[in-house]
């Protein structure tokens, strides 16, 4: 368990089975300032979290590392499980699994993040610290901030400069994937998937057309430019947006 000295540490539940596996990860992100806790079942998982029954306390870690094929309580089953509950801490599944049908799936059961097995520990370390960016502890607001933009997950609010803009579901998740990783460059497949968390079988218009919505809302704000289009490829958050 998480001693006291790591208190003010992010605390991190890595749920493996593979004992070596569980320790390299445990011992490189215990390097990199993270307080983790091993937990080598999902029946194993669900005691730590102190979600063994309903009405009980919460999640007492920041984020949590799930491998899907896991004796007692399945991966997929302990999603279901502590998401109904109300956990709000971000979930990153790593997988042998790599099929899209797979982490499709995990992700509409509440996932935030996949990484496919065998992956690398600064990958790792990428992903972890994307999702807990913006955390103060645990149960803390996500808040994203890019320029004047502010958007709050947990309160599904997003304002420009302090002041409140009102979004659709779609165009307010759309916001959340590009500014969790502002530098990245999304085809609108990618985009499409991660905001629907389903694949992308209908016209790439689709999310285009989200986006020129979303684009025609914040141009009042002078922000409308924060969403640049790399042709033939998707979208992006501009490089240069001002702050203030």
């Amino acid at each position: 368990m998480i001693d006291s000295a790591d208190s003010d540490k992010p605390r991190v539940l890595v749920v493996e089975d593979d004992a070596a596996l569980s320790e390299v990860v445990c011992t490189f992100l215990g390097d990199e300032g993270y307080a983790c806790t091993p937990a080598f079942s999902g029946t194993e998982a669900l005691l730590l979290a102190g979600r063994t029954g309903a009405g009980e306390k919460n999640l007492p870690f920041d984020l949590v590392i799930l491998d899907l094929m896991l004796p007692g309580v399945s991966g997929e089953e302990l999603i279901g499980r502590l998401r109904a509950a109300g956990m709000a801490a971000p979930v990153i599944v790593t997988s042998a699994k790599g099929a899209l049908a797979d982490r499709v799936g995990v992700l509409r059961l509440g996932a935030n993040d996949y990484l496919v097995k065998p992956f690398d520990l600064e990958e790792l370390l990428a992903r972890v610290e994307v999702q807990l960016r913006g955390r103060t502890g645990s149960g803390a607001s996500e808040v994203l901030r890019f320029g004047r933009w502010e958007l709050d997950l947990s309160a599904r609010s997003f304002s420009v400069g302090g002041v409140p803009v009102r979004l659709t579901r779609t165009e307010f998740d759309i916001l959340a994937v590009l500014m969790r990783e502002p530098s990245r460059v999304f085809t609108k497949q990618a985009l499409f998937e991660l905001v629907r968390h389903e694949e992308a079988l209908s016209d790439e218009r689709t999310i285009s057309t989200h986006v020129g919505n979303l684009r025609a809302k914040l141009r009042a704000t002078g922000t409308d430019g924060y969403i640049q289009t790399v042709w033939g490829i998707g979208f992006k958050l501009g490089e240069d947006a001002p702050v203030g």
